[in-house]
């Protein structure tokens, strides 16, 4: 390829644009009027406008992307994350035009997009996965007759549902009644159809995801895996790989599972696998992710890789650069802190102007930005401003290096997370490495009210 549009904004645009660069590949840029000053926008060879700020008015119209790719003839178009990145419609739009579409099959996009096929998938496969229903529950006679019958406390989940969103938690009957009918109607406003179905809530859960890769030649491996247990909300906050407190054993079971569920579905390019597991080590499929994840440069600073190169070769047919799993090796430990603009107490997003923004002299430090101080955070987007990772030769190692890095960090003009990451990498619980899925958040109502 020699010149791809990155079909995303903020800091995975500029990301992608990086990576560009290095291949001597040049790029589109596609932005919104509330971007227009943003640097991806000034770091891509070209860059067009494609609408208001409203995502349904530019970044989710797809005839806007593509009348950009055909004027500017570009061989692929990367859909970074978020936004069109998992629209199976929109991959195989690209592909119908004559568009390399950087990414899985827009058939297994659509697979695994739905839970409860990829459940079913999954089970067929011989991947475990969370007791629950077989498909999806039309009603609340239906779903209460199930819910007694896995046992509660159960996950009301949209089928559709991705990122947290769409999920509830129901301790009793009770809650399963007054969730369901919002919860149906919150699927359908959101992925477009109502389908929701029923898991066993997993008590003193972690959540671990393993990358894995595939090229068009049938190969097909992992590059370890990540722990994503900081949660708020269902929303990551921190994560790191290797994962603290995991058995080898347990660790190689579930790269053998993962390889086994991106070979079901003859999976090509980046993808993760995402896991609960349990406090005796079980471990359940619960999503496969078909796109790059957010945070891949965990990955990347203890393989030594470039995940985004790995796309481009893989995307232009080439097989992975390194074909047998021996030869990946992971080194050191990574933390990956996400720094947004919110109100450190109510978590509302706190949209402004970067008046200040110093990231300080600190070593092993990985900032991945998508925004300049001065540049504006406006209401219209994901209220990331930066990712931060970084690396040590252990995990000890790592957490030292992450305290000094937010001694020195100043960001002005408007709130963030930053002080809560100063708490959490002092807390007992996070420091040993035995924290779960509930642990921030028992953590913050102890400590915000």
């Amino acid at each position: 390829m020699q010149k791809v549009l990155i079909a995303n904004r903020g800091e995975i645009a500029s990301r992608i644009i990086k990576t560009c660069k290095q291949l001597n590949i040049q790029t589109v840029a596609v932005y919104s009027d509330a971007d227009e000053e943003l640097p991806f926008v000034k770091e891509a060879d070209i860059a067009h406008r494609i609408g208001e700020p409203p995502v349904n008015k530019s970044y989710l119209v797809i005839d806007h992307i593509l009348e950009v790719a055909r004027k500017e003839k570009v061989d692929g178009i990367h859909p970074g994350y978020g936004l069109l990145s998992e629209n199976g419609e929109f991959a195989k739009r690209v592909t119908e035009e004559g568009f390399t579409f950087i990414g899985p099959l827009h058939s297994t996009i659509q697979k695994m997009g739905d839970k409860v096929e990829a459940r079913k998938v999954m089970q067929q496969a011989g991947v475990p996965v969370v007791p629950g229903s077989d498909g999806g529950v039309d009603n609340i006679e239906t779903a209460k007759e199930l819910a007694e019958g896995i046992g509660y406390p159960v996950m009301l989940k949209a089928s559709g549902g991705g990122g947290g969103i769409g999920m509830i938690r129901c301790e009793n009957e009770q809650a399963l009644v007054q969730s369901f009918d919002s919860t149906k109607n919150r699927a359908k406003a959101y992925f477009g159809k109502d389908e929701v179905f029923l898991e066993k809530c997993v008590e003193n859960a972690r959540h671990i995801e393993v990358q894995i890769f595939g090229d068009s030649h049938g190969n097909i491996v992992h590059l370890f895996e990540r722990n994503c247990s900081v949660q708020r909300r269902n929303q990551k906050v921190i994560e790191e790989s290797p994962s603290p407190v995991l058995s080898e054993k347990t660790r190689q079971a579930m790269y053998d599972a993962a390889v086994q569920a991106g070979k079901a579905v003859d999976y090509i390019n980046a993808g993760t696998v995402e896991f609960i597991v349990d406090g005796e080590e079980n471990f359940y499929f619960l999503e496969m992710n078909t796109r790059l994840q957010v945070e891949h440069p965990v990955t990347e600073s203890v393989t030594g890789l470039d995940l985004v190169k790995w796309q481009l070769l893989v995307a232009d047919g080439e097989p992975l650069p390194l074909l047998k799993q021996e030869e990946i090796t992971s080194e050191g430990h990574a933390l990956e802190f996400r720094i947004y603009a919110e109100d450190p107490k109510t978590f509302y997003p706190s949209p402004g102007q970067i008046k200040v923004l110093n990231w300080g002299e600190s070593e092993n430090v990985r900032i991945d930005s998508g925004y300049d101080e001065g540049n504006k955070v406006t209401p219209f987007y994901d209220p990331m401003i930066s990712k931060c990772i970084i690396t040590g030769q252990d995990r000890t190692e790592a957490i030292e290096k992450a305290k000094a890095f937010f001694s020195e960090v100043q960001i002005e003009g408007l709130k963030t997370n930053v002080g809560l990451f100063k708490e959490i990498i002092g807390e007992k619980e996070f420091l040993d490495g035995t924290y779960t899925t509930k642990w921030l958040q028992d953590y913050l109502t102890a400590n915000r009210t």
